[in-house]
């Protein structure tokens, strides 16, 4: 949204907010006002029981951490200069972690979707739930696009290094633009600690869960096959079998989980599969079915999902986090498989 549209709905949504409270006396509300050295967006001149207040308003187009940061520092420029204010951040929608940024800040804050939280005087304003009715889609599909998932990857996997711009172009064979581009959506939401040596994530597990909501599983082609031989006997036999066809392939999901966490339980393999698997089909005298497949073929929408596979037990499989986030995208106790490599295999190599 640009910051524009949100200065024209604004006003009504600060209006609104105030008039929840029926003892609270909205005396004028201005815009782009010029008060004693500060000019936020909003000035509500309130009058409460125990005095007036003027309530400073500073609206910016996203409320993303860093980009709240940088208006509670404007704002709090703003009470400084203003006797008897209190100073609010409004944004299209204030996500959790730039709410509990607000209220250590002892800002108040107000969105477009209806969230809202004021605290000054005897007043209490709060409401939390709304949804976000302008979901930041172009964001997310940039951060979620097949080639930046491969940045993301090299951050998760490398947890403890430090990248340069360069170094991160070259691991995740992806242009110079696009890793300058996810930095800055990383930074916008304060995952990424940006210094001299280079950047890497703050907070890694944080990343990988809002990534594996993001993710999806459902683009990739997936062709579900029955084999007379399950679990790890075919695994073994799919492994050879795509040595002779020349098909590169990596293990994930359940077959990957049991490798990483070997108390995870499961009926049917999962296979990601560079090529065409006919080859592997007729080796192996597979039935491709729409029902009752114990070993799906995986043809993925990117060859990021190869990136640092490991080989165990002598079988190909996926990196820890390539599993988890497919695993956050199955049904069938996914999640708790998914759970279990993070707690043994991702947390201990961060």
């Amino acid at each position: 949204m640009q910051e524009q549209e949100i200065l024209k709905k604004g006003k009504a949504t600060i209006q609104a907010c105030l008039d929840r409270v029926p003892f609270l006396k909205v005396r004028a509300l201005e815009t782009e006002p010029f008060l004693q050295g500060a000019r936020p967006d909003y000035v509500a001149r309130v009058e409460t029981a125990t005095g007036n207040w003027n309530l400073l308003i500073e609206a910016k187009s996203s409320g993303q951490p860093r980009i709240a940061r940088n208006a509670l520092n404007q704002l709090a420029l703003y009470r400084d200069l203003v006797p008897n204010s209190y100073v609010v951040f409004l944004a299209p929608y204030i996500s959790e972690p730039t709410a509990k940024l607000c209220e250590e800040n002892g800002v108040g804050y107000i969105d477009l979707a209806g969230n809202c939280r004021l605290s000054f005087g005897q007043i209490y304003i709060e409401q939390r739930g709304k949804e976000n009715p302008y979901s930041e889609k172009r964001s997310l599909r940039s951060l979620y696009s097949p080639k930046s998932e491969r940045i993301l990857r090299v951050l998760l996997i490398a947890r403890q290094s430090s990248w340069k711009v360069e170094e991160l172009t070259q691991a995740s064979e992806v242009s110079l633009g696009l890793v300058s581009k996810v930095k800055r959506l990383l930074e916008d939401r304060e995952w990424l600690d940006t210094h001299a040596a280079g950047v890497k994530l703050l907070d890694p597990e944080v990343v990988l869960k809002e990534w594996a909501k993001g993710y999806r599983y459902d683009k990739q082609q997936v062709s579900g096959y029955y084999a007379f031989a399950t679990g790890g006997e075919l695994e073994g036999q799919v492994a050879a079998a795509a040595e002779v066809c020349g098909l590169r392939i990596a293990f994930t999901g359940f077959s990957a989980a049991v490798r990483y966490a070997p108390a995870v339980r499961y009926q049917r393999s999962m296979v990601f599969c560079d090529g065409d698997p006919s080859c592997l089909a007729q080796a192996l005298d597979l039935k491709q079915v729409s029902s009752g497949a114990n070993l799906d073929i995986i043809n993925p929408y990117d060859e990021g999902v190869f990136y640092a596979s490991e080989e165990r037990d002598g079988i190909p499989v996926v990196s820890p986090v390539q599993a988890y986030i497919d695993l956050m995208n199955q049904a069938a106790r996914g999640e708790e498989a998914a759970e279990a490599i993070l707690e043994e295999a991702i947390r201990p190599r961060w």
